[in-house]
């Protein structure tokens, strides 16, 4: 058996989800079902986060097993992405990898960005791919708060009510917020996330910028680990997993 990692960007709109479910086009069946149509055999891919439904990906890694060995990668690349670039689904690279590397549990950190787009107008280009708040926000405060997510920390307040993580106990390593033109970008690295944590974050991060919350408040609910007090979760389509390291 040969084993390949694959490097897949995605529009996540169309799509219920990374992850196959019983209803709906999934992004790992698309790209599974290619794949075993091209080399003529079952194949199973496992990815190295699950994306829920309008989660894009600029960077999604997985990987799958076949008992060919793929002579042409290039030509392997370019068939696939014949077949999926009309489903809004990329291939960036593919790459040999030794029996024991694992998509999942190999990886070191994975890197997860969210993109507001802070104007008054409503987008048309960037439509369903940023969060549109026309309400400028407060950068200086969003960081502030943000410094208090970084280190090992108990995210229970961010974690979904279906999330079933052993612990709820994660390592942010770091979190970047800046801007460009019209467009704040922020982005958090960690070893792993929990269901729903950078859209809950980012969320509680915009009550504070919008100032509906003062640091104070933003710090009593994040230590609270209590859900009930949250805001609402910043909308799915605006973030994107950006990268995973191993």
């Amino acid at each position: 058996m040969y084993r390949y990692q694959i490097l897949i960007e995605y529009v996540g709109t169309p799509f219920v989800g990374w992850q196959i479910q019983k209803k709906g086009k999934s992004v790992q069946k698309s790209v599974q079902s290619t794949i075993s149509k091209i080399l003529k055999e079952k194949i199973k891919i496992t990815g190295a986060g699950r994306t829920d439904k309008n989660v894009h990906s600029w960077g999604q890694s997985a990987h799958f097993d076949t008992k060919k060995k793929i002579i042409n990668i290039k030509k392997f690349v370019y068939s696939l992405n014949f077949f999926l670039n009309k489903k809004l689904i990329s291939i960036l690279e593919i790459k040999k990898r030794n029996p024991s590397f694992h998509a999942r549990y190999s990886a070191k950190e994975r890197i997860y960005e969210y993109i507001i787009l802070n104007r008054l107008a409503s987008p048309s280009i960037d439509r369903n791919k940023v969060w549109h708040i026309r309400k400028k926000l407060d950068l200086k405060l969003m960081k502030k708060a943000a410094k208090m997510l970084l280190g090992k920390k108990d995210f229970k307040t961010f974690q979904a009510s279906n999330c079933y993580s052993p612990t709820s106990v994660k390592t942010l390593k770091k979190i970047n917020i800046k801007k460009r033109n019209e467009k704040i970008e922020l982005q958090f690295k960690s070893k792993s996330f929990l269901r729903n944590q950078v859209r809950s974050m980012v969320g509680c991060l915009v009550y504070v910028g919008q100032k509906k919350w003062n640091l104070k408040k933003f710090e009593n609910v994040f230590k609270s680990r209590n859900r009930k007090l949250v805001s609402p979760p910043a909308p799915a389509h605006g973030l994107y997993l950006a990268k995973v390291i191993y």
